[in-house]
């Protein structure tokens, strides 16, 4: 079968955020990508800025370089377009393409706004899309459903995850993403690394059937750090909360759960305590509990640098043991930021060469689309909605 042909958007020798070039190309570029796919346009803010990022990445001259939108849209030998742009771009660079019924792949947010949202997908499924909510899609993930569907634990009783975004600090944030401290922009630490997370532990365990939530910011006023990550004495000031904390019951339809069963979750934007993990998830069930442990909330990308362990307590024996994940083999040829990502491309790919059927798909070749952002998205506005009557705005 002919490869799809992938037009990125944001790919970029100047990029403040590197997600395009690390999260996607080594995939694109390996021999397991290039198997299913080919990377034949390149759009950015300009067709110059294009075609200087075609250069630096070595990328073919065939490939063609575009600096509009509609330009992209109309060109019809491109079936999938990659959107890496920052999260307030996402519906002006990939809309074009949806409308003109290319497959789009948007980097989550999908959007700076629930309403953004709706008017990108009308409200309708897009069976042809990725959103890249690829934490569900993560060893982790798939590794802790098959456990649970082995009844090791029984039914689950209740959830808790405690978690730090510690890419960044408490106290600073880079000048080349100053942005997460702009609510309106849309991408922050808690609609990103906490959406993230609590997109893969839903996906795991079940959506909420109601929650209670306060968020705080601790730290109103942070320092800017150079490009050399050296902190400077400029200040901006942040209306982002730092500091969420959430529970609510369980909603059935994914795990086995019990009655009433509590998920709890706290996220806190910064370091943790010294020494201890940055990530702690357990779910306890009616015969057993399981851990997982990492070094922060970004299961979905930047935390296989150090090891991640899931471990079991059988109530019944008292004894703990460690339950093993892997990798596939080819994805470990690949850098760990684009391995997961990687996986979402081989599972759409798949869908693309088998029939490209509507509605819903085994577990096991699932992958999320864009109607699954807008329903993570209209959670996000319940939250803010808590968040703005607690402080009364």
């Amino acid at each position: 079968m002919p490869p799809i042909r992938v037009a990125l958007i944001g790919l970029s020798a100047s990029a403040k955020v590197s997600w395009a070039e690390q999260g996607h190309l080594p995939y694109l570029h390996s021999p397991q990508g290039k198997s299913r796919y080919e990377l034949v346009a390149l759009l950015n803010s300009s067709v110059a800025a294009a075609e200087a990022a075609r250069a630096h990445f070595k990328l073919p001259s065939t490939v063609k370089a575009y600096g509009r939108p509609e330009d992209l849209a109309a060109d019809g030998d491109v079936d999938l377009v990659v959107c890496n742009t920052r999260v307030d771009t996402h519906v002006l660079t990939s809309a074009p393409s949806l409308r003109a019924g290319k497959a789009v792949f948007v980097e989550w947010p999908l959007a700076e706004n629930y309403d953004a949202a709706l008017a990108l997908t009308g409200d309708k499924r897009v069976d042809h899309s990725i959103i890249g909510l690829q934490g569900r899609v993560s060893p982790i993930a798939l590794k802790l459903k098959e456990v649970l569907r082995s009844g090791r634990i029984g039914r689950v009783l209740s959830s808790d995850v405690r978690t730090f975004a510690n890419l960044g600090r408490r106290d600073s944030v880079a000048e080349s993403v100053s942005y997460f401290t702009k609510r309106s922009i849309g991408g922050n630490h808690i609609t990103i690394a906490y959406a993230h997370t609590i997109d893969y532990v839903h996906d795991v365990l079940g959506e909420f059937d109601g929650f209670q939530s306060r968020m705080q910011i601790q730290r109103p006023v942070l320092k800017l750090r150079d490009q050399n990550g050296v902190t400077t004495d400029r200040e901006v000031r942040s209306d982002v909360p730092d500091l969420l904390v959430v529970h609510g019951k369980l909603a059935k339809g994914k795990a086995e759960i019990a009655e009433n069963a509590i998920l709890s979750f706290t996220f806190r934007s910064g370091q943790q305590f010294k020494g201890t993990p940055g990530f702690i998830w357990t779910i306890n069930g009616e015969k057993g509990e399981i851990m997982v442990t990492a070094n922060g909330a970004y299961l979905h990308s930047d935390s296989y640098k150090d090891p991640i362990e899931i471990k079991l307590h059988d109530h019944a024996t008292d004894e703990v043991v460690e339950i093993e994940w892997d990798w596939q083999e080819w994805q470990k040829e690949l850098p760990y930021r684009s391995r997961i990502v990687a996986e979402l491309y081989e599972r759409f790919a798949h869908w693309w060469e088998n029939g490209r059927a509507a509605g819903d798909l085994p577990s096991e070749v699932e992958w999320p689309r864009l109607y699954d952002a807008v329903a993570r998205m209209k959670e996000f506005v319940e939250l803010f909605r808590q968040y703005d009557a607690q402080e009364g705005a």
